[in-house]
């Protein structure tokens, strides 16, 4: 991977509360992971609303009474089969 060196400003309370936690030696893997945390925060918000709307009611009437029924439903009839099984 390569590493290149940036310049940053950094408010002087955030820089004193990430080297109490990190340290002053790990400033920069400390940094890269939040922006990497972050970014994949971001991304994952992107997918979500490029997905919104994808699922009609009309394509999965079993979701029509919401997601939680539809869980609920498939337990109960986990629930009945393994009452079958075991007698």
């Amino acid at each position: 991977m390569e590493i290149r060196n940036a310049h940053v400003i950094i408010p002087l309370q955030v820089l004193k509360e990430i080297d109490r936690i990190a340290g002053k030696r790990r400033r920069s893997r400390f940094l890269t992971e939040a922006a990497r945390e972050r970014l994949k925060r971001l991304k994952l918000g992107q997918a979500l609303e490029n997905a919104a709307g994808a699922w009609k009611v009309a394509d999965h009437p079993n979701l029509k009474k919401g997601s939680e029924a539809w869980v609920d439903d498939l337990r109960k009839e986990a629930e009945q089969r393994f009452r079958k099984v075991t007698g």
